[in-house]
C-alpha cells in the first residue's frame, strides 16, 4: 500500500513538472522499476469545429414534393410567371379610347359654341401653281371673341386671301369678312345651329362613340385571349383565371358605360343649343 502511494505521488510530480516545462530527474536509488512507471499523456489540444452549408437543393426538392402532395398544380419548368389579375392592358385601352372620344367631341359644336380647332386644322394653299398646303394655324392666329364671333389674325398680308379662300371652300359653312381697320384681320360670324346641322353633328358624335366602344371591346378581347392562353398552358390555376375573367368583365362594362355617358352628355348639350 505504501509502495503504491509512493508511485502515485511520483507520477503526479512528474506530470506537473512536465506540464510547466521543468526538468524532472530522480536519483538512482529513488528510480522505480520500468513496470511501475506510467506514461504521461500528451496535453489535450483544442480541435477546431467546421460547419457545413445547408443543402438548398434538398430543401427545394422537399418543397416541390409537398406541393405535389397537396394536389396543387405546379407550373411547367421554364414557363414564365404571368399574373392573370394584371389588367394594365385593358385599363390603358379604355383610357386611350375615352381620350380619343373626348378629343373628337371637343372639335364639334357643343352648347352653341364653335370650336376654333376646326378652323386651325384647315389646309391653306398659298400658291395656285404648287400643290403644297400649310396648316391654317401655322399661318394665322384664331381668337374667339365671345358669342358667335371669331377673329383670324394673319402673320402676313399675302396670306389673308388664301386663308379666306380655304375657309369658304371648307364644309364649315363660314364666310369670313375683311376687317376695315386691320388688313391682317378676318372676322368670322358663326351662324346659329339649325336642326339639320344639329342632327348632323349628333350623328358624327354617335359615330365617334361607336368607334370608342369598339376600341374597348378590342382591349377586352385581347385580355380574354391572354387568360385563355394562361389556362391552356397551365401557367395559372383555373380558379385564378375564372376570377380574373369576372374582374375583366366588370372593367369592360364600366368602360362601355363611361363611353355612353360621355356621348349622352355631349348629345344633350347639342340639343339645347
Amino acid at each position: 500500500m505504501q509502495c503504491r502511494s509512493a508511485v502515485t505521488g511520483l507520477s503526479y510530480i512528474r506530470r506537473c513538472s512536465t506540464s510547466i516545462g521543468l526538468p524532472f530527474s530522480l536519483h538512482r536509488e529513488h528510480q522505480l522499476p520500468p513496470w511501475t512507471q506510467h506514461k504521461v499523456a500528451a496535453p489535450y489540444k483544442n480541435r477546431s469545429f467546421s460547419s457545413s452549408p445547408f443543402w438548398c437543393k434538398k430543401k427545394e426538392k422537399t418543397k416541390a414534393t409537398s406541393g405535389a402532395d397537396s394536389g396543387k398544380p405546379l407550373p411547367k419548368v421554364g414557363a414564365s410567371f404571368e399574373d392573370p389579375h394584371d389588367f394594365s392592358q385593358l385599363h390603358d385601352g379604355i383610357a386611350a379610347a375615352l381620350s380619343r372620344l373626348r378629343d373628337e367631341l371637343s372639335k364639334m359644336r357643343v352648347g352653341g359654341r364653335f370650336n376654333t380647332v376646326s378652323i386651325e386644322n384647315l389646309r391653306v394653299q398659298l400658291s395656285k401653281s404648287s400643290k403644297e398646303s400649310i396648316k391654317l394655324g401655322d399661318l394665322a392666329q384664331v381668337v374667339p371673341k365671345g358669342g358667335r364671333m371669331v377673329t383670324i389674325l394673319a402673320s402676313d398680308e399675302e396670306h389673308v386671301k388664301p386663308i379666306r379662300s380655304s375657309i369658304i371652300s371648307s364644309n364649315l359653312s363660314l364666310t369670313p369678312q375683311a376687317d376695315p381697320h386691320n388688313p391682317l384681320q378676318l372676322n368670322v360670324t358663326i351662324p346659329p345651329p339649325t336642326k339639320e346641322s344639329r342632327d348632323q353633328t349628333i350623328a358624327m358624335a354617335k359615330a365617334a362613340m361607336e368607334k370608342a366602344a369598339g376600341a374597348v371591346r378590342d382591349s377586352r378581347s385581347a385580355v380574354h385571349k391572354r387568360l385563355q392562353d394562361l389556362q391552356k398552358k397551365k401557367i395559372a390555376r383555373p380558379d385564378d383565371v375564372r376570377k380574373a375573367q369576372e374582374q375583366m368583365e366588370k372593367f369592360a362594362e364600366k368602360g362601355q358605360k363611361d363611353v355612353k355617358e360621355l356621348f349622352e352628355a355631349t348629345r344633350k348639350a347639342m340639343e339645347r343649343a
